[in-house]
């Protein structure tokens, strides 16, 4: 079973799988609407059996697109998109906070068997197109199993270095004021169908998730049109010290499944995350897609027969 690449030169790559037919997802690099805040993303993405697990401009958030990488508030900037969260004023419409991400150039699009790469450099630019940051970003997907598990991964690693010469503050709306709003960095938005999803972690027992740490994150949601249920399992990579045991920010998960879907693994959830010019920001993830409604056995059983 292998994987096929198409590169469709200024607009997106897709990767598909032969076995099934399946596209498992477009990776977007085309610029879109500067009040969206510009950035490169994955949708669709899919399910081996083809069922659609991202959302796109969605009516409540035009710039929620898929999964891609954020940064809602960054020294004043808003890389995020949409309105500002000030506050005690809210959201407000402040076009000329509004930043971007743009491609420059791949470093590598490859396939070889169920291996898929796409390395991309992308720069960072507040409103005004100064450059801020330069990005190393690779997707790779991996652990491609139709026969048993039904399922597919892929990990996310990027490492964004400052380039002012004055430190960059990634924060959130609760870094800023706002409770449980602590969106930031890799950011996920399932369908309108996964409203109401189940959310769960490593620890049994459930209890709300917001804000919390641990080294995984699994959400089920259940489609419309078709029958049926999938599984996304959200993990932080090994290196990311994402507890912050050895000084490094540690990271909290951003969750709803009211009155939408969505998962972040937050930079900045409670404190701002501060680099200093020159300074390299690395942060690794994995993301499994399943069909089916996996409990949490299934997903440690899986997590543990792959290992990083």
């Amino acid at each position: 079973m292998t994987l096929a690449l198409t590169h469709a030169h200024g607009d997106r790559i897709t990767v598909a799988h032969e076995a099934t037919g399946t596209e498992l997802f477009a990776y977007v690099y085309r610029p879109e609407a500067a009040w969206e805040a510009p950035k490169p993303y994955l949708h669709p993405i899919r399910t081996l059996s083809g069922a659609i697990v991202t959302d796109y401009r969605p009516n409540d958030h035009r710039w929620h697109k898929g999964l891609q990488l954020t940064a809602s508030h960054l020294s004043g900037q808003n890389l995020w998109g949409g309105n500002t969260y000030v506050h005690g004023e809210g959201y407000l419409a402040q076009p000329e906070k509004v930043g971007s991400m743009a491609h420059v150039a791949f470093e590598e699009v490859s396939v070889a068997g169920d291996h898929a790469v796409i390395a991309e450099r992308l720069t960072w630019h507040p409103h005004d197109g100064e450059l801020w940051a330069e990005e190393e970003r690779r997707i790779e997907v991996s652990a491609v199993d139709a026969a048993e598990a039904g399922s597919w991964s892929l990990t996310w690693t990027s490492a964004v270095v400052n380039r002012r010469s004055e430190p960059l503050r990634f924060g959130s709306p609760t870094t800023h004021g706002r409770p449980a709003a602590g969106y930031t960095g890799l950011f996920w938005r399932g369908p309108r169908a996964f409203r109401d999803g189940q959310v769960f972690g490593a620890e049994p027992g459930g209890g709300d998730l917001m804000g919390t740490q641990a080294d995984w994150l699994a959400y089920v949601g259940e489609h419309d049109a078709r029958d049926g249920h999938a599984t996304m399992i959200f993990e932080h990579a090994p290196a990311n010290d994402h507890r912050g045991e050895k000084g490094t920010h540690p990271a909290h998960w951003f969750v709803r499944s009211d009155p939408f879907a969505a998962v972040a693994p937050s930079w900045a959830f409670h404190d701002e995350l501060v680099l200093a010019p020159g300074d390299r920001l690395t942060r690794g993830y994995r993301v499994t897609v399943a069909d089916g409604a996996w409990d949490r056995e299934q997903v440690v059983a899986h997590l543990r027969g792959h290992a990083w």
